[in-house]
Order: structure tokens, then C-alpha cells, then sequence
């Protein structure tokens, strides 16, 4: 088990509650009184993994939206020529 130290707990704020839930890394900076961008993108590098993520989430999305669309431009033109 790992102690919970000062230095634990606010990394797991930054990375855990706030930027993996979307919140802008420029609030968590000012959150965490940060005075550089540098200092909290210390703790985004962590969240690489959920951004590759929610990249391929996306591009499922846009896929099906694409495919659907097409499926009604085919209906669409199948209806012109009845």
C-alpha cells in the first residue's frame, strides 16, 4: 500500500479528478498554484494513454456517422429512381 503523502494526493487531483475528466490544463494549473504550464504538463504526460484512447473512440463515432450517412444517400437515390 502506498502512503498518502502531500505530493501524492495532489498528483492524483491533477491527473485522477481533474485533466482525465477533461478539465483545461490551464485551470489545473491554477488549482494547483502552479506559476508555469511546465510544472503541471509534468502530470498530462500521465494521461497520454487516455487521449490515444478517446482518439479511437472518436474515430468509431465518425466511421458510424459516416456509414450512416451513406446508407441514406443510398436511400435517398434508390427513392429518385422508383
Amino acid at each position: 500500500t502506498k502512503v498518502l503523502t502531500y505530493h501524492l494526493a495532489r498528483h492524483t487531483f491533477a491527473t485522477t479528478i481533474t485533466l482525465s475528466n477533461g478539465v483545461p490544463i490551464e485551470t489545473v494549473s491554477q488549482m494547483l498554484g502552479h506559476n508555469s504550464l511546465k510544472t503541471t504538463q509534468h502530470y498530462a504526460k500521465v494521461i497520454d494513454t487516455k487521449v490515444s484512447t478517446e482518439m479511437s473512440a472518436l474515430q468509431e463515432k465518425l466511421l458510424e456517422r459516416n456509414k450512416d450517412e451513406e446508407d441514406t444517400g443510398d436511400m435517398k437515390v434508390m427513392k429518385l429512381f422508383r
